[in-house]
């Protein structure tokens, strides 16, 4: 039985001592759960202080992106080694956003700016291989666009996205990888894919993981849900096959739901 992982992706949300009074009250209200994975991941500027509100907690911390080098002339960069060193385990990488893929982008979001996000399939897998060599579990993201939905591509964005990030990644790392399928058009728009659509797109993220590693790899690989995912939802997401847990969005920023999402995988562990 995979054990369900809960993931709260902060985004560009919550300062340090709005971060720390959230991690505090969640420490509180899912302690004594142990068979749920749970991670948290702060924007850059909180990890910090956020690390060391989470010690002697059950919740992991994990950072929503970084580079593939030690050090260097990048500016604006974070390795993974300055992650570790304030207590990161997770990263995300590919996610639809750093990729310049948005449900509902913003009016003032144009082609030429979307360049500034700048993630695209080679670099998401030169980022999860390094990753790996350093020691941190990447959450390698996944999704199609509506318009890709509706052109009937869903399956093939989604294949092709994970067939590249996991490029040149041993079936041994594979027990450090988790996969993460977020329908774009669900990301921040209050829509949800419906749960047995859901779970057929995560069956197809499995099916890949077959064809790449073989069935024992696959069934032990773990599979997220992310889009709009909320208390009143949640339940019929989690008790499908392939749908493993959540990456979580603004369902992240209030404790309570949070919690929730949290109890309502532990139930289904």
């Amino acid at each position: 039985m995979r054990k369900p992982f809960m993931t709260g992706n902060w985004k560009m949300n919550k300062t340090v001592g709005e971060g720390a009074e959230l991690v505090k009250a969640l420490a509180d209200m899912v302690w004594g759960v142990e068979d749920v994975t749970i991670a948290v991941c702060p924007p850059f500027t909180a990890l910090q202080p956020i690390g060391q509100a989470l010690r002697n907690t059950n919740i992991a911390l994990g950072a929503q992106g970084m580079f593939w080098k030690t050090e260097g002339a990048y500016t604006g960069e974070v390795s993974p080694g300055m992650l570790k060193d304030v207590g990161c385990t997770y990263v995300i990488l590919g996610h639809s956003e750093r990729r310049g893929r948005f449900g509902v982008p913003d009016k003032d979001v144009t082609e030429e700016l979307i360049t500034v996000f700048g993630d695209n399939d080679a670099t998401v897998n030169k980022k999860a291989l390094f990753a790996l060599d350093q020691g941190l579990k990447p959450i390698v993201c996944c999704g199609e666009l509506l318009s890709e939905r509706q052109a009937g591509n869903t399956d093939a964005v989604v294949v092709s996205q994970i067939k590249a990030a996991l490029q040149g990644i041993t079936a041994e790392q594979m027990a450090d990888v988790t996969l993460a399928y977020e329908p774009v058009w669900a990301i921040g728009t209050g829509e949800v894919c419906e749960a047995d659509e859901a779970d057929r797109v995560c069956g197809v993220v499995r099916s890949t993981v077959v064809e790449l590693y073989g069935d024992c790899v696959a069934q032990a690989t773990i599979i997220q849900y992310g889009g709009s995912v909320k208390p009143d939802n949640i339940a019929g997401l989690i008790a499908k096959e392939n749908i493993d847990g959540g990456l979580v969005g603004g369902a992240s920023l209030k404790a309570a739901d949070f919690a929730a999402l949290v109890k309502a995988a532990s139930s289904r562990a």
